[in-house]
């Protein structure tokens, strides 16, 4: 096969259809709309979600749950991850974000105690687990919260 040989599949590309243009045209009179009714005029065009006046399915339904306008989002970073810093670094949501630890910096960084630490830090974030502040101190780290 050559690129001048190709062609679209049968049937695949369908006429585009002249409406309003009188009878030869196939679609004359009312034009593919058919005999009266809302979309049979003009502007008759019907939101979705619209049941013809009956109450619509959205608003039947019960309202559920809460969406809390303060909540807080942390990042979260496990201390096995913390082992890619040389001893001695202090470990600043700043420098997860440059070293691609973390992508995103939401409302700040949360440090969970998944894994072991080898490394002797200075950890400063938002917030601690119990776990991670006992991994980062047995390590003989110092945890610094911001």
């Amino acid at each position: 096969m050559k690129l001048h040989e190709l062609k679209p599949a049968e049937g695949s590309r369908a006429a585009r259809k002249r409406v309003g243009r009188g009878y030869g045209s196939g679609l004359g009179k009312t034009s593919g709309r058919g005999q009266k009714g809302q979309k049979a005029r003009s502007g008759g065009n019907i939101r979705p979600g619209f049941e013809g006046g009956q109450l619509s399915l959205l608003r039947t339904l019960p309202k559920k749950g809460f969406k809390n306008p303060t909540r807080k989002v942390y990042t979260i970073v496990n201390v096995e991850q913390l082992n890619r810093f040389e001893n001695g670094t202090e470990v600043t949501p700043e420098l997860l974000l440059e070293t691609r630890v973390i992508r995103k910096l939401n409302d700040g960084v949360k440090v969970l105690g998944e894994g072991k630490l080898n490394a002797k830090l200075t950890v400063k974030a938002a917030k601690f687990s119990a776990s991670a502040k006992e991994a980062i101190e047995a390590a003989g780290g110092n945890i610094e919260v911001i």
